[in-house]
């Protein structure tokens, strides 16, 4: 999978799709991101370059609640995608 603004743009739908809001601040965090689980807001740090925030999107992933029959067909592609990469670590 390449790192690009694309692909980035494509992960964050997923989120979006089931109901996170994705936010980019300054911070102190340990890995990267901050998941407040009862607003489902994702917080990741705005210092990231592309690759780092899909990098930090993709280790994030399965820990959401992603309802996978909600998702676009496009995004449902995608999620698969994620997972696989997740899967191979």
């Amino acid at each position: 999978m390449k790192f690009t603004q694309n692909i980035l743009d494509k992960i964050e739908k997923i989120a979006e799709e089931c109901g996170y809001i994705i936010r980019y601040e300054r911070g102190t965090f340990q890995s990267g991101y901050c998941i407040l689980q009862e607003k489902k807001v994702i917080v990741l740090n705005k210092f990231f370059q592309v690759e780092g925030r899909i990098n930090t999107l993709i280790d994030l992933l399965p820990q959401l609640e992603i309802n996978f029959d909600s998702l676009t067909h496009e995004s449902q592609k995608m999620y698969d995608e994620v997972m696989a990469i997740q899967n191979d670590k």
